[in-house]
């Protein structure tokens, strides 16, 4: 293919039955490839009670207000999981009931702290893993950022496609085959 009418595809002139690339085809395949991206990673279905001992965990570490747990909980799972308010907020709340953890009032928010009680409920399940480091949560991380970051090389192929010089298309087609071999490398590997 000549860069002329690479050059004509990209700008529209050649059209998908003409000389140049064929544009509507590239953008279709692009769409779609952007929208197997965009589709959410499912969400691994925690298990009853995780948030409870998600909640535990981290307060055994510092006092937190509620906001602060779920952004905790987000982060430490990769993005995998990140609780609700409406999971969250009742879970500190029943937690208080049962006297594992205590609320103080500071700056017109309630941070949240163990009991001693609280603590001797942590120290019990010192065994057990947090939630967030269940494999399922970390599959799900690592397949989440697998989708992101493929989403984000289909929109900046899509920009390029858009706005670039044959040249650019031309280099970009190298980069992509490259990368191509790359993973697929990744995947003979034992």
């Amino acid at each position: 293919m000549s860069g002329g009418s690479m050059k004509d595809g990209f700008s529209g002139v050649g059209g998908s039955g003409g000389a140049g690339w064929p544009v509507n085809g590239i953008w279709e395949a692009m769409d779609q490839l952007r929208g197997m991206f965009e589709q959410k990673v499912a969400a691994p279905r925690m298990a009853r009670g995780d948030v409870r001992a998600a909640v535990l965990a981290l307060l055994a570490e510092q006092p937190m207000h509620g906001y602060q747990i779920i952004q905790q909980i987000d982060e430490r799972s990769g993005g995998s999981w990140k609780p609700s308010p409406g999971s969250v907020y009742p879970t500190l709340q029943l937690l208080a009931d049962e006297g594992l953890v205590s609320a103080s009032e500071s700056d017109g928010r309630k941070t949240y702290s163990l009991t001693e009680g609280g603590r001797a409920v942590v120290e019990a399940d010192a065994d057990k893993a947090a939630p967030w480091e269940s494999s399922g949560a970390r599959a799900a991380g690592r397949s989440g950022a697998l989708a992101r970051a493929g989403f984000d090389l289909a929109q900046a192929v899509a920009q390029l496609g858009r706005t670039g010089t044959s040249e650019q298309a031309a280099e970009a087609v190298e980069v992509l085959e490259e990368a191509k071999r790359r993973v697929f490398g990744i995947l003979a590997k034992d």
